[in-house]
Order: C-alpha cells, then structure tokens, then sequence
C-alpha cells in the first residue's frame, strides 16, 4: 500500500473524510482498541504546541504506540540540517512523523523523503487537524450526514485556518463564507482552487453578511505566532471584526461557535459568545485527540477506509 500522508485536507476524498470522522465519532463513544501497539511517532516542534502535542501523545498512548518529542531548537533540525536528511534518518527510527512548523514547503519537502507517514500538525498555511476536528464538533451538533448542508462563517484573518476551511468547503460540499479585512484574505491559489473545484465559496468584508443564517460562527487570534510585531497594526484593521452577541443573533438558533484557541476574549471574540450557552471550544478541543487518533490509524494503514 503507498504511504499516506496528511498534509492539506483537500488531498482527500470525500468517503475517507467522512470515514475519519466517523471513526473519530466512534472513538470518542468508547471503542478503544491498541491498534499502533508497538508503533512509534516522531513529533518535530518548530512552534510552541498545547493542544497538538498533548492531544497527539495522547492519542498515541491510548492506541497502544509511542510518541517522541522533538522541538527544532534542541535537534539538528534547527541547526541547519536538510529536511531531506531529517525524512530519511527518521524513517529508520520511527513509524510516523508529525510536524508543526512555519513554512509549508518543509512539510511537503518532509513527506517526499520520508518512507513513513508525514502529518502536517500545522504550518503557517494551512491546520488540517484543527480543522477536522472542527469538522467532527460540527457533526457532533448537527449530523454527520448533515455537513453538506450546513454554512460556515469565519470571521477574522484569511490565515491557515481559513485556508483549511476552504479545503475542507471543497471536499465536503458546504457552504462556507468567509468576512476578512482588505489585506487579509485567504491564500488566493487556493481559494481558486477549491472554488474550480466546485466549493460553494463567498467572501466579503461584512462579518454581518457572512454569518447572516450561519450554522457554525468560528474565528482566531489576529495575530498568530510569528505576527506579534503586526499585532497593533492588525487590531486596527480588525476593528468591526469582533464575534459578539450581536452578530451571533443574525446567525440560525441553532448556531454553535468555534475557537482554534488559544483565544484572546475581548479581541476577535467576546467573553460573553465564547464563554456562552452555544460555544462548543472544549468539545472542539478534546475532540483533537479523536481526530488525531483516527488520523493516525488512517496514516499507518491499520485501519483502512
């Protein structure tokens, strides 16, 4: 069987989509088996992590494998050694490589020498896990079935976030719109991509008309790791980009709001929406380890789709 990475969520078709979150749905409802007993997974950190390295060590304990920290600063990696040597002296060592890093082309580069599974846990582009168990907190609320038919807000930076949005808008057939400031759109190749690929895709610089009759209202920082010198400049431009009780009361009843987090209340979002009755941040969160548990055994070819 070829080697399978995740690398962007529009790699995948829609069955295997679906089927990991359905498998992820399963394992969060108790069905525990120690499919990756023995397996080793090598996690290389070039940004700080909670969520992704606790949730991802995790998941590989429960599942019966084994999960090596590696940051960039305290290995060759970030000493200069080529991401090609680095796939190919991992590959003899481990089952599995995840990696959180800045550049994109790292990851791509990682994947192509490797002879293991390489998982982009986020780069600066793009944050497929994030997204997927976004996807998986949206079908806990409204259906596995019912992805297809629900819209999708975001609300703020046209950033990795969003541009996993779009993959998975394109992959799943939902409607997603996306309220950005002049300047801070998505990744406009990808953006076409998806859109000529059929995604049902709208941007505006309206938050109100992007989440009127929305299903999930979801946002992030304005300023992510590597932006802080940016941070005055885009509180400015993200004036009016608040997710406050306002603009969640132009959203259906039946809305649910999502935060990658960390959050910073007060900013793009308000203690009042993310601290709320229809806030689901702490599902979205544990359901990172589901997620990545499913991802994982997609990965190994343990358990097939």
């Amino acid at each position: 069987m070829a080697k399978q990475d995740l690398i962007t969520l529009d790699q995948l078709s829609k069955p295997v989509l679906v089927g990991l979150l359905d498998r992820a749905i399963a394992m969060k409802n108790g069905h525990r088996d120690r499919t990756l007993d023995g397996k080793t997974l090598a996690m290389i950190f070039a940004k700080a992590s909670t969520r992704t390295r606790v949730s991802f060590e995790v998941g590989m304990f429960q599942l019966g494998g084994h999960a090596l920290m590696m940051s960039a600063q305290s290995s060759q990696i970030g000493r200069g050694e080529p991401v090609s040597d680095t796939a190919q002296v991992l590959s003899r060592y481990v089952d599995g490589i995840m990696i959180r890093t800045f550049c994109h082309d790292e990851v791509v580069e990682l994947a192509q020498n490797a002879t293991v599974p390489v998982i982009n846990a986020l780069t600066d582009l793009t944050h497929p896990c994030q997204v997927a168990a976004d996807l998986m907190t949206a079908a806990e609320a409204f259906g596995l079935d019912g992805l297809a038919d629900i819209k999708v807000a975001w609300v703020g930076d046209g950033n990795n976030m969003a541009n996993s949005w779009i993959n998975a808008a394109q992959v799943l057939g939902f409607e997603l719109s996306l309220a950005c400031p002049t300047g801070y759109e998505p990744d406009r190749a990808i953006f076409e991509r998806a859109q000529a690929n059929g995604a049902r895709l709208h941007i505006t610089q309206s938050p109100y008309e992007a989440v009127t009759y929305a299903d999930v209202v979801t946002t992030d920082v304005w300023a992510s790791m590597g932006q802080e010198d940016e941070a005055v400049q885009r509180q400015k431009a993200f004036d009016g980009f608040c997710v406050d009780d306002a603009l969640m009361a132009v959203a259906k009843k039946r809305a649910i709001f999502l935060h990658c987090l960390p959050a910073h209340r007060g900013e793009e979002v308000t203690a009042q929406v993310i601290d709320g009755p229809r806030s689901r941040i702490y599902d979205e969160a544990e359901n990172r380890l589901h997620i990545q548990k499913a991802i994982l055994e997609w990965a190994y070819g343990v358990h097939t789709i």
